[in-house]
Parts: C-alpha cells; structure tokens; sequence
C-alpha cells in the first residue's frame, strides 16, 4: 500500500501515535497473497476509472478473494478522512475538494465489471456541509442509470456534523442496503472512535428505518479489540431496538503497530455463539467469522437477507 499523506505533505495522525505491539496471527485467520487473472483485472479497472478502494486503503484481508471475482468496494470522496480512528488504516487530514466527475466513474467500473451487487463507501468528509450526502445520492443514481438491475449497498459515514435533511437526502436516492458500522461496543469509542458517538449511529440507522421501513438496513462490529461478551450482546440488543436488519462481526486485525493493540484474537467457536445468539435476538442475517467484513459476500448475504425476510414475511 502506497505511503498517503495529507495535502500538505504531513503523514497520517496515526503515525504521532506510540507503538504497539502485533501479535501474530493464529492459523485460521491467515490468507493468501493477493494474485491472478480475475485480480489483477479488477485492478486495472480500478485504475483506469481512477477510482479508490476501501480493499486497498484498509488493507482488507480478503481483496485476493474478492477480487478474484471482481468484486471491490469503492470508496468515494477521495482517501483522506476527517476522522483519526485508532483501529483504521485510512489516512487522516484535509481532504481535497470533491470530484464531480467521480459517480459517473464508479458507476462506469460497476457496468464493466458485470456487478449484481455493489458496495460503495466512503471516508469521513466532516469539512462538507452534507457530509457527502449528495455525492452518495449522485452516485447511487449514477449505478442506477447505468447498470438498472444491480442492486446497491451503501457503507456510509455518521454525518455527525450535519442536519438530518443529509440522510434524507441519501435515504431518497433509495439504496437497497443502508450501512453504517457501529464498529464496537459504547464503551470503547473514546479509544477506537474518538470523533464519533455511539447513540448518534445507533440513531441514524433507527431513522432510515422511520424514512424508508422497506429499506435493509446493516451494520458490524469488530471483536478483539477490549470488549467482553456481554457488551457484545448489548450491542445485539440495541441494534434490534433500531430494527436493523444484518449484522456482521469479524476480528479485529491491527493495520500498523500505530493503531490500537489487539486485545485477543477471537475463536471461531466464539464467532458461531454469536451468530446464534443474533439469529436468537432476530436479525434477519448475521456473518459472523474471524475474517468477515462489511462487504465480503455482500452480494450472496444480500440474497438471502431478501430470502429471510420473505420467508419471516410468509410465516406472519
């Protein structure tokens, strides 16, 4: 991954942060080297349209996998975010102006990959009015005008910083999965997500519901981080209260010894108790694996996340 630094030359915020050390990885979280045809093609896509992936800026364990198949996750409204996460490994400091010629591009990248299900998200824009809002909605029907029969899943910001006419504005532009990560559990934030607020994410996701019931809507959280199972199931029991609808869990892996110290690696028999334990609590859909992200298989989860909210329709 190439070095980022903000526009006045500066490395990210993270590299201020002191040491910590990585501990190595168990077995069932190793993965291959990313490679081969079907890789290196999303790739040069990728780079013909100019585009960013959250793939390559997070350093996410499955891109080998998932482009493979042509599947990436664009990230729009540039690499630089407002924010300084601990657990990220997206760059940090005044972003640059927005590119109005970008929808057209990513929705251009979808129709040349063939995508029946794509994923777009983006960094913190805080210096934005909308927070990006409008620039999510353009690109949403972008991909609608050009690939009508994809369906679309956002991964979207807080919006902290806005009015509530910025979600509406997303919510109108229809996506067919509304997600924005909780990322942990309440207690946590002040560590792992300093500029955000915990009831303010659960909110914004109760409020899609209210916008648009019919609209899924998504969210994840790592572990591994400092949690205990019982603030998981909190999180569980919240997001229920906020009807949402899937839940992903997945491990936390430390991008840079800058970032947040990882606090145990989870077992996969701790990954299939909290799969049952969600499915118990009534998400329609739930991944939970150590290598689960927001947007692996995110084209099969949404299939049976229609499927499972048919058949709960069906047993009504």
């Amino acid at each position: 991954m190439r070095d980022l630094k903000t526009p006045e030359g500066r490395h990210p915020e993270k590299a201020h942060r002191p040491d910590n050390a990585q501990p190595k990885k168990p077995d069932w979280i190793r993965v291959r080297a990313p490679g081969g045809t079907g890789y290196a093609e999303t790739h040069k896509i990728m780079r013909e349209h100019g585009l960013a992936t959250v793939c390559e800026e997070a350093g996410c364990p499955n891109v080998g996998e998932c482009w493979n198949q042509g599947h990436a996750t664009m990230m729009i409204m540039g690499e630089i975010c407002t924010r300084g996460c601990t657990f990220c490994n997206i760059a940090t400091g005044r972003p640059q102006t927005l590119d109005a010629f970008e929808p057209g591009r990513v929705a251009d990248a979808v129709h040349k990959l063939g995508l029946n299900h794509v994923v777009i998200t983006s960094v913190d824009r805080d210096d934005l009015d909308d927070g990006g809002a409008e620039h999510f909605a353009m690109t949403i029907r972008a991909i609608r005008k050009r690939s009508p029969e994809t369906t679309i899943e956002i991964l979207t910001p807080d919006f902290l910083k806005c009015g509530p006419e910025a979600l509406e504005v997303v919510v109108e532009a229809r996506p067919d999965v509304f997600n924005h990560n909780l990322e942990t559990v309440p207690g946590l934030y002040p560590e792992v997500r300093p500029g955000a607020r915990y009831f303010h994410s659960l909110r914004l996701l109760q409020r899609v519901k209210e916008l648009d019931p019919a609209m899924f809507t998504k969210s994840g959280i790592m572990v591994g981080l400092g949690e205990d199972r019982q603030g998981v199931m909190q999180v569980m029991d919240d997001m229920r209260a906020a009807d949402i609808d899937f839940l992903t869990i997945g491990q936390y892996l430390q991008p840079t010894p800058k970032h947040h110290a990882v606090d145990r690696f989870v077992p996969p028999d701790e990954f299939k108790a909290y799969e049952k334990a969600a499915f118990g609590k009534g998400f329609l859909m739930v991944s939970a694996t150590p290598l689960t992200r927001s947007s692996y298989h995110a084209g099969e989860d949404f299939a049976r996340l229609r499927e499972n909210r048919l058949a709960k329709l069906g047993q009504g």
